[in-house]
């Protein structure tokens, strides 16, 4: 679980003060004023709100997933997942968040350190074991399962096979489509950590073949044109622009996913439904290679229901966000609402 980036939010969400021109709203939270409120109080050493909030959530997996993960790295900074724990040790929702902190915050000592720097294993270990407890405190949860397949990656050569397939199925008995958990899945198996572009697109294509319609799950696939990208162009950092990137997006295998993915998602959605604040991020993602492919109107429905919602990543790759998520909308017309 990588640190989150947050540009300052603009005033008035959509508009800007020089008459009408479209802002876009980098709510890290996607509009989630429950979540603002609690994260903001975490921050400031009340964990009270956050409690009422995580017991409000109950076992709406999909929502409980995003809201913790934007908790815990709110937590990172401050004792007060420890003061909650202190004042309610049997509070299993205690015990998941603060096993999700401690693995942000060993995700933050290895990026302070430096790319290729070693981590050191007792602290990735300790991480595990708080989450292991948290697992056996909420035998029901998710959440756990994904901090652990998150923190795999620290280590030196990864974990063994046998024992991410155990972390993995643990997580899909209780949840079997999460994305959060497949997405951390996807970056241990990718070229940047402990596998291949192979290897990384091969475990997408599995996992978006089997999810139900409706679920946002075959988004991995673009997840993995992102993080190719990425790995790529980190390569070429100093070295001059990127070669051979000009038909990454839009070439026919890419197209094709890219339509798959529309289909099953949004297709299988429920008319009329509204866009979750937790589905809002992988919905960037579906926007990003809609544009970036040339898929007009596939970009034109996405946007349609992101209104202003607009994510960080991946636009962050590619360039300046703002500046791509307003240009690529407005060079939509006016069928974007």
């Amino acid at each position: 679980m990588a640190p989150l980036r947050r540009p300052s939010r603009p005033s008035r969400p959509g508009r800007s003060a020089r008459g009408g021109r479209f802002t876009p709203d980098f709510d890290p939270d996607f509009g989630d004023r429950a979540l603002t409120e609690a994260r903001h109080d975490m921050v400031i050493g009340r964990w009270q709100g956050v409690r009422d909030l995580l017991k409000a959530t109950g076992d709406d997996w999909q929502r409980r997933t995003h809201r913790l993960r934007l908790l815990s790295h709110a937590a990172a900074g401050s004792s007060t997942v420890e003061a909650w724990r202190a004042a309610e040790p049997g509070n299993p929702d205690a015990a998941v968040l603060r096993a999700a902190t401690e693995v942000v915050r060993v995700f933050d000592t290895a990026i302070a350190a430096g790319r290729g720097a070693p981590v050191d294993r007792g602290r990735i270990d300790a991480s595990v074991d708080a989450c292991l407890a948290a697992a056996a405190a909420a035998p029901a949860d998710p959440m756990p399962w994904v901090s652990l397949l998150s923190v795999a990656r620290l280590y030196e050569g990864g974990v063994p096979r046998r024992q991410l397939r155990h972390w993995f199925d643990e997580l899909r008995r209780r949840d079997p489509y999460n994305t959060e958990g497949h997405t951390q899945v996807l970056r241990y198996w990718s070229a940047r950590w402990h596998g291949t572009h192979g290897a990384m697109y091969d475990f997408a294509r599995d996992a978006a073949g089997v999810a139900p319609p409706g679920s946002p799950l075959p988004i991995l696939v673009q997840i993995a044109r992102v993080e190719e990208y990425r790995y790529i162009a980190d390569g070429a950092l100093g070295r001059g622009p990127v070669r051979g990137f000009d038909q990454h997006w839009k070439h026919e295998l890419a197209v094709t996913e890219l339509r798959r993915t529309h289909a099953r998602w949004i297709g299988g959605r429920e008319p009329g439904s509204p866009v979750r604040p937790e589905e809002v991020g992988e919905l960037n993602y579906l926007a990003h290679a809609a544009c970036y492919a040339g898929q007009t109107e596939v970009a034109r429905e996405v946007f349609g229901l992101l209104g202003a919602r607009a994510a960080w990543v991946p636009w962050v790759y590619t360039g300046t966000p703002e500046e791509q998520f307003t240009r690529f909308r407005e060079g939509l017309g006016a069928g974007v609402g």
